[in-house]
Order: structure tokens, then C-alpha cells, then sequence
């Protein structure tokens, strides 16, 4: 089986099941809809590959008796007492980044490229960004 691609939303709409199907499969998936076009794809398979490519490269710090999580980069940090509380809070704290980034940040300058993290971040649960953060995240 090849690609699919429609040529408008309604098309689309007719063709929902194969649309998904297409995804399910990795087959490449598009709508296009005016001028623009959106491709529809799998949530593991997306989830997957981003994790490959959005390296997490946290690094934690200890000191003062607890740890300190960062990514550099990212305007996102967390403190706890052990490294697991900082781990559990770098997640929060990354949820919150993405809600932000979702509401206002997406079209600032020094944040538009993080579209890839941010997807990631939606479509992970909190396991899965733990295990990212530390390097086991696949």
C-alpha cells in the first residue's frame, strides 16, 4: 500500500478510516486544507522518534544537600531533595513549559523551536519523561 493524501478536508472526512488506518501503519497520511497541508500520524511512532532526536541532555547537579535538574537550552529547571524529587518536579516543570508554550510562547523568538519538545512532553506520559530525562527514554 502506498501514501494517501487528500486533496481537502472533506475528502478527508469521506475517507476518516483509511486516513487512520494509514497512520496506524506508518504510511505517510496528508490533508490539505487552502493552502496549507497537515500530515496525520501515529501517537507512538511520533512519540518515538522524537524522543530520538529531542536528546534530552539534562543535567543534574548535587548540591546544598539536594539535586538540580536542567536542560540546556530550555528555560526549564527543578530542585528536590533527592534526585527522584527532582526528577518528578523537571516533569512538572516541563508540563507547565509546554501548557506556556502552547498559550503564548510558541511564536517568541527563542522558543518557536521547541515544537518538537513540546510534543513530546504532550504525547508522554510521566513515565516515559522520566525515563527520557535520564537517558532511557526510547
Amino acid at each position: 500500500m502506498s501514501a494517501v493524501h487528500y486533496e481537502s478536508y472533506t475528502e478527508a472526512r469521506t475517507h476518516f478510516k483509511d486516513l487512520l488506518d494509514a497512520a496506524g501503519e506508518g504510511r505517510v497520511a496528508t490533508v490539505r486544507r487552502d493552502s496549507g497541508r497537515a500530515a496525520v500520524v501515529d501517537v507512538d511512532r511520533l512519540r518515538h522518534y522524537l524522543s530520538l532526536v529531542c536528546s534530552a541532555k539534562a543535567q543534574a547537579v548535587a548540591e546544598s544537600g539536594g539535586w538540580s535538574i536542567f536542560i540546556p537550552g530550555v528555560p526549564v529547571a527543578a530542585d528536590g531533595a533527592t534526585f527522584d524529587e527532582a526528577l518528578s518536579e523537571m516533569v512538572d516543570a516541563l508540563r507547565e513549559y509546554a501548557e506556556d508554550w502552547q498559550d503564548r510562547l510558541r511564536t517568541a523568538p527563542n522558543h518557536k523551536d521547541h515544537w518538537g519538545l513540546v510534543q513530546l512532553i504532550a504525547l508522554s506520559d510521566d513515565q516515559q519523561l522520566t525515563d527520557w530525562l535520564v537517558g532511557n527514554g526510547r
